[in-house]
C-alpha cells in the first residue's frame, strides 16, 4: 500500500542549453500542484551536470524513482536521448513517464528516422508506460511538407546533415513531395559547390533537416546567395539564436522554421497563465504533465498500473496545451506545430501548421 501523498518525480536538465525551458517546465508543474491543493508530492531532480543532461544523470534519476514505493509518475525527460536511458528503467518499475518535450520518433514507433530495435528495446515488460505531449518529428516533417506545398514549391531540394534527426525530418518531407535534389551533406566551412548544383537544378525551395552545429549557418548563407529567390525551410534543430542571429538578413527574410511548440497566444488560457508566470512556453507543458498525473491519481487512485491505464484512455482532453489525447503508441494526437519567421535575428510567430 502506498503512503500518502504519492510522489511524482520530475527529471530535467536544470543547467546547460535547455535550462530556461527546464526551469519553466518545473514551474508549470508546481503551479498545477498549487491549483489542485497539492494532492501529490513533487520531487524535482537535475538529470545532468553543468552542460546539460548526461546518461549517468538520467539513469540515476530514473532509478531513484523506481526504488521509491510511493512513486506513481515521472515527468521527463526533456531530451529524447535522456528518455532513451530512463524509459527502460521506469518501464520495468511500472511507472508512468510523461515527457513534455521529446520528439524522437523511435521512442514510440519504428520506421524511417529511427534506430534498430526501436521502440521495443525501451519496453522490457512489453507494456506501454510512456506518453509524450509534443508532436514527434514525423509530424513536424509532415507539417514542413504541407507548408512547402502551400508556399508553391515545385522544384524542391531536400538536404539533411546525415544524422538520425535530420534524415528523419528530410525523409518525411521526401515521402510527401517530389524533390529535384535529395542529398546528405557533411559539415563544411563553405557549400559553394552544393549551391551551384542547386542553382543548376533550378531549385525554388530548399529544406535543411539537421542541427545548427552541423554547418547550418554556412549552408544557408551559401545557398541563399546562389538562389536569391528561393524559399528556405528548416525544423526545430535550427530554431535557436545560434542560427537565427548569424544568417544574413536577406536569407533570414526568406526562411521559415517549424517547432513543436506554438506561440504563447496560441495556447488556451490555462497555458497562457502558466507561460506568463514563467516566461517560457514549456511552462504550459509542465502544467499539463502534472495535471494529467493529478487527474489520474484522483480518478484511478495511487496504483501505478491504474495510473498508466487511465493515461492510455485520455482522448479529446481540453488541457493547458490545447485539445489532445494519446494514441496506442503514447504519442499525442495533436498534430499542430508552430511556424516561425526570423526578424532581427530572432524567431517571430508566423502561424501554425498541421502535420
Amino acid at each position: 500500500m502506498l503512503a500518502m501523498p504519492p510522489t511524482v518525480y520530475s527529471s530535467l536538465p536544470l543547467h546547460g542549453p535547455a535550462r530556461v525551458q527546464a526551469v519553466a517546465t518545473q514551474r508549470g508543474e508546481q503551479l498545477a500542484l498549487a491549483d489542485a491543493g497539492r494532492p501529490l508530492k513533487l520531487v524535482t531532480l537535475n538529470d545532468g551536470g553543468r552542460r546539460g543532461w548526461t546518461p549517468e544523470g538520467a539513469s540515476r534519476d530514473a532509478r531513484r524513482a523506481a526504488q521509491d514505493e510511493n512513486a506513481i509518475g515521472y515527468i521527463g525527460e526533456f531530451n529524447s536521448g535522456a528518455s532513451q536511458v530512463a524509459l527502460p528503467i521506469l518501464n520495468e518499475a511500472g511507472i508512468a513517464m510523461i515527457s513534455p518535450s521529446n520528439t524522437a520518433p523511435g521512442l514510440t514507433r519504428g520506421g524511417p528516422g529511427t534506430m534498430p530495435g526501436e521502440p521495443f528495446k525501451y519496453y522490457p515488460t512489453g507494456q506501454l508506460n510512456y506518453f509524450r505531449l509534443a508532436p514527434n518529428d514525423h509530424i513536424q516533417g509532415a507539417a514542413l511538407a504541407a507548408e512547402m506545398r502551400g508556399a508553391g514549391c515545385r522544384r524542391s531540394a531536400l538536404l539533411d546533415d546525415h544524422e538520425l534527426y535530420g534524415e528523419g525530418i528530410a525523409g518525411t518531407v521526401a515521402r510527401r513531395m517530389t524533390a529535384v535534389v535529395r542529398r546528405h551533406v557533411r559539415r563544411r566551412a563553405h557549400y559553394t559547390a552544393l549551391a551551384r548544383a542547386l542553382r543548376h537544378a533550378r531549385a525554388d525551395c530548399v529544406l535543411y533537416g539537421g542541427l545548427t552545429a552541423n554547418g547550418a549557418v554556412a549552408l544557408f548563407r551559401d545557398v541563399g546567395r546562389a538562389l536569391p529567390r528561393a524559399r528556405l525551410f528548416g525544423a526545430d534543430g535550427i530554431a535557436e539564436p545560434a542560427f537565427t542571429a548569424r544568417i544574413p538578413r536577406s536569407v533570414a527574410r526568406r526562411t521559415r522554421l517549424t517547432a513543436p511548440t506554438l506561440a504563447p497566444a496560441d495556447y488556451p488560457p490555462a497555458g497562457q497563465r502558466a507561460i506568463a508566470a514563467s516566461g517560457d512556453v514549456y511552462a504550459a507543458y509542465g502544467y499539463e504533465a502534472m495535471k494529467l498525473l493529478i487527474d489520474a491519481y484522483t480518478i484511478a487512485g495511487p496504483n501505478r498500473l491504474a495510473v498508466i491505464g487511465w493515461l492510455q484512455q485520455v482522448h479529446n482532453r481540453a488541457g493547458a496545451i490545447g485539445t489532445f489525447g494519446f494514441d496506442r503508441h503514447g504519442d499525442t494526437t495533436d498534430r499542430m506545430v508552430g511556424l516561425y519567421a526570423i526578424r532581427d535575428g530572432a524567431l517571430t510567430a508566423a502561424g501554425t501548421v498541421s502535420g
